[in-house]
C-alpha cells in the first residue's frame, strides 16, 4: 500500500475554516476504489498545521488518485488558505491495513 503523511501550516485567516474548505476534496477521495483511509488531525502544539494521513491499495490507486479531477480541484481550492508549501511523506509499505502496536497490547 502507499502510505502517506502530509502536514498543511495554514494562513491565520483560514485556520478556523480550513477543515470545511477540504470538506469536498476528503469525501471524494474517501469515495475512491482503492482508498484505504483519509484522515485528518490538528496539532495540539500548533493550531495552524493540519495533518493527513492517507493510504491507497495499490500503484493503481495512488495514481488514480493524483489524476483526478477532484485531487486538481481539491489543491486549487487550499492554495490560497496555505502559508507554506505542505511537508509529505510517501512510502509504499507492507501491508492493507493498520497493525496492532506490539509494545502496548490491551486487553
Amino acid at each position: 500500500m502507499y502510505f502517506i503523511v502530509v502536514k498543511f501550516k495554514t494562513k491565520p485567516e483560514h485556520t478556523d475554516r480550513f477543515m470545511e474548505l477540504v470538506g469536498p476534496f476528503t469525501a471524494a477521495t474517501r469515495a475512491e476504489p482503492g482508498n484505504l483511509w483519509f484522515d485528518w488531525s490538528r496539532s495540539i502544539e500548533d493550531p495552524a498545521e493540519f495533518v493527513l494521513i492517507e493510504a491507497f491499495a495499490d500503484d493503481e490507486a495512488a495514481g488514480a488518485h493524483v489524476n483526478s479531477d477532484h485531487f486538481k480541484a481539491g489543491l486549487e481550492s487550499m492554495r490560497p488558505a496555505l502559508a507554506s508549501t505542505p511537508k509529505i511523506v510517501s512510502r509504499k509499505v507492507e501491508g492493507d491495513s493498520w497493525g496492532d502496536m506490539g509494545e502496548l497490547k490491551i486487553g
